[in-house]
């Protein structure tokens, strides 16, 4: 199995909100495991590129310094010695030190042990005692070799008033393993390397913004449980569309955290059925900020249990009272949507028509009578139409007869019908003639004019 995470652990000091300087240490795997093929490189090649392609990206950015920690590439590891103190900062912090990052990157060689925990604790002490925020990423194949336990390290910083959170990403993981960082924070998964990219990139954005933001879709006690849905972020007032993203719990069920730029004001689109909008929308600067969405939904189902495989129907949805069309709903198909009252018009012959209620996690099914066929034959054209009988002597229109055949079928729903016809060479209205006829449920009724 492929592996590779990067822990991204946050060091913030009480007062770290306030301060404009960030400081990022990357610690850097170069232990034996990283020699393993991934792909057509291996480990450590991957290792560097991602290093190298991530610190490119922050060039340039104000207030920002970088330094570089590496473990297992001073002692080689065999089957009786391994060097659980072999981690060493390479690259102090301070200020344009891409260049000197990347050239040490460059002729290391992996070949030791595997201390993640004892380069975490020693990691604590290579930032500079001034105020600033200061950020760890780990890029590891996630293997602790020396059977330390990153609890305990948490533990040991905690007691020196230093928070810890980390943000774990996983390429191929053993995810038992990863379980061990539960005491920690939260990890998320990436399957490759332009995920790994694009995870490690946003990751890195969370650290120079201090800025996240969570959209909790609520159900009916107000948890965060509705999920897996698109959601659009406008800026407020217009149609500019800034974010678009799918809205995702993570491993532990708790609503994804996003970066979104603290200065704009929002309007959230939430692709429910029906949708959901939330305006004006502001984000407070160095915080987390959470979006709370009433998002209660349930499910309906449309069936027609006594049918057979040929029937095709389709079934539009609406809110109860509304003229607007929320979805076109297939037979056989289930569909979630908000709690509520919706009416359905079925497209059957004639139309069938049904208010139902969604109940929160609930499915309401409605199930179609079965149609029965009508096979109509006539001896001449015939121009006319087809009703069926509603309550209080109603007729209602079905359909209207082909003029230019002399046989023709329908699949009908059970029920009273009555067929209004005139002989199609014939021009006076005296020549109008009718018949009334049944159809019951999975019957044939075969009608000559």
């Amino acid at each position: 199995m492929y592996k590779f995470l990067s822990i991204l652990f946050i060091f913030t000091s009480l007062a770290s909100y306030s301060q404009k300087k960030t400081r990022i240490l990357f610690i850097l795997d170069a232990s034996n495991s990283m020699n393993l093929k991934w792909d057509n490189q291996t480990r450590m090649e991957s290792a560097k590129e991602i290093l190298n392609e991530s610190i490119e990206d922050l060039r340039g950015i104000p207030d920002l310094e970088i330094a570089l920690r590496v473990y297992g590439h001073q002692s080689i590891v065999n089957n009786t010695f391994q060097d659980c103190n072999d981690t060493k900062l390479e690259v102090p912090f301070g200020k344009n030190t891409i260049d000197e990052i990347k050239k040490t990157v460059k002729y290391l060689n992996a070949k030791g042990a595997t201390p993640i925990a004892r380069s975490l604790e020693a990691a604590a002490g290579d930032f500079p005692t001034s105020d600033a925020r200061n950020f760890i990423i780990l890029i590891t194949d996630g293997l602790e070799s020396c059977d330390n336990d990153p609890c305990i390290i948490a533990k040991k910083l905690k007691e020196k008033e230093v928070n810890v959170t980390p943000f774990v990403i996983g390429i191929g993981l053993d995810l038992s393993y990863l379980e061990k960082f539960n005491c920690i924070g939260s990890f998320t998964e990436a399957e490759n390397k332009k995920t790994f990219k694009s995870v490690l990139t946003n990751i890195i954005d969370k650290a120079l913004l201090n800025t996240t933001v969570q959209v909790n879709l609520n159900d009916l006690s107000l948890k965060p449980k509705e999920t897996d849905v698109s959601m659009f972020f406008y800026r407020a007032g217009s149609q500019e569309l800034l974010y678009t993203y799918t809205h995702t719990l993570n491993r532990y069920k708790n609503p994804d955290t996003l970066v979104l730029n603290p200065e704009i004001k929002y309007d959230l689109m939430v692709s429910t059925l029906p949708e959901l909008k939330k305006k004006n929308i502001e984000i407070k600067e160095h915080t987390h900020n959470t979006i709370m969405v009433d998002a209660a939904q349930g499910y309906l189902k449309v069936i027609s249990s006594r049918s057979n495989y040929k029937t095709k129907y389709q079934a539009r949805i609406s809110k109860k009272g509304a003229k607007e069309t929320i979805n076109h709903q297939d037979l056989g198909s289930t569909q979630k949507y908000l709690i509520g009252e919706y009416d359905l018009e079925i497209f059957t012959l004639p139309r069938t028509y049904k208010t139902i209620e969604i109940k929160e996690y609930k499915t309401s099914t409605i199930d179609i009578p079965a149609p029965g066929i009508l096979d109509l034959r006539t001896a001449k054209l015939y121009v006319g139409q087809i009703f069926v009988k509603r309550t209080n002597n109603d007729y209602e229109w079905v359909c209207n007869l082909n003029p230019k055949v002399r046989a023709q079928k329908w699949q009908l729903q059970p029920g009273e019908y009555k067929i209004v016809f005139r002989e199609k060479d014939q021009f006076t209205s005296a020549y109008t003639n009718e018949k009334t006829f049944s159809i019951k449920t999975l019957n044939t009724n075969y009608l000559k004019l």
